[in-house]
This record gives C-alpha cells, sequence and structure tokens, in this order.
C-alpha cells in the first residue's frame, strides 16, 4: 500500500531470509564451551531452536531471558541477570554470547551496560566471558547477525602478544559443518596453524553420545580467539562481506594484520583464487591431492558439458551463496537466469557481474531484499529447468514441476543438509554431479521412451 504516493509496504510471506538473532546464535554454537543467550521473549529461542535442530538433526540449547508484558514496559535488566546467573550455575560456560532481539531493542536495553553493572557487581563468580551482539530483526538478516556476532567476539576476546609462530585467522561465513570440515582439512594439509571462527564441525554435526552433554564438545577455543592479534594473516570468505565491517577488517586495523578478501570458493576459478591465497601467505605450493581433485573435476566438466550446457536456473539463498554458485554455475555452462536473496546489501549484483562471465548477454534477472513468493512470480514468467536453494523454495518449484536441489540453509525435508559439501574442489566435484544427474532425471522422465543410457 502507498501513503501519500511516496512510501510502498508489503507483507512479506515465505522470506527468503532468516531472523539476525538465528545467525548470532549460531556463531555461538561453533565457540568452544559457548551458550547462546537471546535477549527478548521465549518464543524467539524456541523458534531458532527450532530451525537448527531440523536441518542439523542435533540438539541445540538456547537460553532465553523470557521477557513478559511486564517486562517490555520496564525493561529486561533484572531478566537478563538472572537469566546469566542460571546459565553460569547450570551450564559452567567459558563464555555466554548475549544477542539482541527486536522486543529488546525496540524498548531500548542497553544490554552492553546492563553487562558491564553484572559484571562489575561480580555476579559472573567464574569470570565467565561475555560478548554482547545487537541483532534486531528487523534491520537485517540472519547472514548479518551472523557476521555481527563473529565481528562482535573478536572485538572483544582478540589481543595481540606477539606470539611467534605462522597461524591464520579463517573467517568462513556460514557454511555447512562438513564444509568446516575440509577446510580444516586443506589448511592441516599446508602444515599450517590456523584458528577458524566459527567452527561448528563438531557441535552441530558430532558423533553419537554415550551420555547427554549439557555443551557439546568441539567449537573455536577462546584462547585460539585471543591470539588472532598474532595471526600472519586472515582470510574471509564472502563476497558481499568484503563489503562490511568485518573482524577481518577489525584486525587488520587494531592489530595490522593481513587480510585476504575472497569469494566462497565453490567452482574452479574462486577455489584456486582460495589456494592461491594460502600459498602466497604461506610460501608453500598446493599439496598434489589437491591439484589430482582439481584435474578430475576438470575431467568431470569436459565429460558432462553437453548434458548441462545452457541449462536455466533459479538460484536463490544468503547473498554470499547466491554469488558462490552463479559462479560455479556459469562456468559449467548453466544460466542463472534468476539469481534472487533476501538479503539487500546492494552489492549483489555488482558481485555476480564480476563472477559471471557476460552478465549483460545472458539476460540474468537479479532480485534483493524479496522473499519467494516473489521469486516464484519471476520464476514463472522465465521458465528454468531446475531451481537450486534451500527446502524453503520447494513449494515453487512443486508448484512449476521442476526439480529444486536443496543447498544451503535451511533444509528441513531432506537428510544430509550438515553434511553437503560446497567448497573446494571436492565439493563442486560434488555438486556438479548432482546437477548433471537431476537435468538427465527430468529429461529422461520427460522423455516418451525412458531411455536407459545417456
Amino acid at each position: 500500500m502507498k501513503i501519500q504516493g511516496k512510501t510502498e509496504y508489503k507483507a512479506t510471506s515465505n522470506a527468503c531470509k532468516l531472523c539476525s538473532p538465528l545467525g548470532a546464535s549460531l556463531v555461538f554454537r561453533g565457540i568452544e564451551n559457548c551458550v547462546p543467550l537471546l535477549h527478548g521473549s521465549q518464543g524467539c529461542s524456541t523458534y531458532i531452536r527450532r530451525y537448527l535442530i531440523s536441518h542439523f538433526n542435533e540438539p541445540v540449547d538456547i537460553a532465553s531471558s523470557n521477557f513478559t508484558e511486564e517486562t517490555a514496559v520496564f525493561g529486561g535488566a533484572a531478566n537478563l541477570k538472572l537469566a546469566m546467573d542460571n546459565i553460569i550455575e547450570q551450564y559452567h560456560p567459558d563464555l555466554i554470547g548475549v544477542a539482541t532481539t527486536c522486543l529488546s531493542e525496540t524498548i531500548g536495553d542497553d544490554v552492553p551496560l546492563i553487562l558491564r553493572d553484572y559484571i562489575r557487581d561480580n555476579r559472573n563468580g567464574d569470570n565467565t566471558a561475555i560478548v554482547p551482539v545487537s541483532t534486531p530483526s528487523y534491520s537485517g538478516t540472519h547472514i548479518d547477525g551472523f557476521h555481527g556476532a563473529v565481528r562482535a567476539t573478536v572485538d572483544a576476546i582478540a589481543e595481540k602478544k606477539n606470539r611467534a609462530g605462522m597461524n591464520i585467522n579463517i573467517f568462513p561465513g556460514m557454511m555447512s559443518p562438513a564444509d568446516h570440515r575440509h577446510l580444516k582439512e586443506i589448511l592441516s594439509d599446508f602444515g599450517v596453524g590456523y584458528h577458524m571462527l566459527p567452527d561448528y564441525s563438531q557441535t552441530l554435526d558430532g558423533p553419537m553420545w554415550s551420555e547427554y552433554q549439557k555443551i557439546q564438545e568441539g567449537g573455536t577455543p577462546i584462547k585460539q580467539i585471543a591470539s588472532m592479534g598474532d595471526a600472519s594473516a586472515s582470510i574471509e570468505i564472502g563476497r558481499i562481506l568484503s563489503e562490511t565491517k568485518s573482524a577481518g577488517k577489525l584486525l587488520a586495523e587494531r592489530f595490522e594484520v593481513p587480510c585476504h578478501n575472497l569469494g566462497l570458493p565453490i567452482g574452479i576459478k574462486e577455489t584456486d583464487a582460495f589456494f592461491d591465497a594460502v600459498s602466497t601467505i604461506t610460501g608453500k605450493p598446493m599439496p598434489e591431492k589437491y591439484s589430482e581433485e582439481r584435474g578430475r573435476l576438470v575431467d568431470a566438466y569436459v565429460d558432462g558439458h553437453k548434458y548441462v550446457f545452457e541449462a536455466r536456473a533459479v538460484l536463490y539463498g544468503e547473498e554470499d551463496l547466491v554469488v558462490g554458485l552463479a559462479s560455479f554455475l556459469s562456468e559449467i555452462g548453466v544460466i542463472p537466469v534468476l539469481c534472487a536473496s533476501g538479503g539487500k546489501s546492494g552489492h549483489l549484483k555488482g558481485k555476480l557481474c564480476q563472477v559471471v562471465d557476460e552478465f549483460d548477454a545472458k539476460g540474468i534477472e537479479v532480485l534483493d531484499g524479496v522473499d519467494l513468493v516473489e521469486i516464484g512470480d519471476v520464476a514463472k514468467e522465465i521458465s528454468p529447468d531446475f531451481f537450486i536453494g534451500s527446502s524453503k523454495g520447494y513449494k515453487i518449484a512443486r508448484e512449476m514441476s521442476k526439480p529444486l536441489i536443496r543447498i544451503g540453509f535451511p533444509i528441513h525435508d531432506r537428510m544430509g543438509g550438515a553434511r553437503i559439501v560446497h567448497i573446494g574442489y571436492r565439493g563442486a566435484q560434488q555438486l556438479f554431479d548432482i546437477i548433471s544427474n537431476t537435468i538427465l532425471a527430468a529429461r529422461q522422465d520427460a522423455s516418451p521412451v525412458g531411455y536407459a543410457y545417456m
């Protein structure tokens, strides 16, 4: 609706984004012995737990300061302090990550001041570290909350003590636990030390327990975060992230740690850039096993090119994921005819132009700040061959009788979302096979003879 012909308002249906505290909670779940605490109503933490549990299939505890009507009127300081007391007594964490919600932000609670008073009163008697981050969902997405929590953690904990040795800070962005494991494998094969924040490769995709753990094992140790000021360099992954006030930039400004900003390493081109950066920092060549993985990937591209060439895809999700996947799809010959995101950084189209060859000639449509209803309306006009994105796009794909390749977050209607490898030559190989077989299956099912050979 329009008011005085100037401002247009619209309702959101099936949002192509999630709330900011969710992203912050995911980061805090990737820090060793850390408990996320949402300053707001109980419903916020319940909603976020539901989303994380259904994707990762792991127990996820997220505390809440449990706002009531009275708290909303008179402020939540007492609730927040009581929540801190209860967490420390029951969980004995090394760190509590405090993320705000829309309600606490709207009433104007000064969370940093409340926590300073709490620490001054020595109520955290075991010296539990506390990291607050402002995450109102009305001014951002889950990705904004994610990167905000990373920066806030580095801001609060990182220091410089002139420690010796080669170490790289890795800020991977919102990847899968399997991606985190692959990143760590690559860096270990280079023989270099690293500090990765966050690291939920085990806390959100760990082995079966013999006994219940209040806080899952794993995560980035706090002492590693403290050491980030002495690192040889930082690598930040995400072309959109490179335009923000990030943790890597903070370390560069405060401690003069060089920061390398890279795109999400999906496909050959962006993965080459990642390996080149690590080689430049360490002075070491790419390990042979990754050269072999790259060679097998190139061979697969050649073998499958005739099946995927000029297929048309609708791509949606977090902005950095969309840019990374668009780069990959472009290099295998698939045209990402629609690239869409609920994020609205203002940089999506510009970054897509950098990674997709002949962008303008391909007639690619870019939508940002949209929901999946709007994405579906445009998709129906351009008739794609398949969709690629989270489970939230299933309704559109079903209505159009098009296959959906599930990727990113959230994946609620299939197993294994936490174990999808998106990055590196290995991840590209898996994605290429999935896309190729999806296209082949659709053509096979539509064939009047149902052919049995490619």
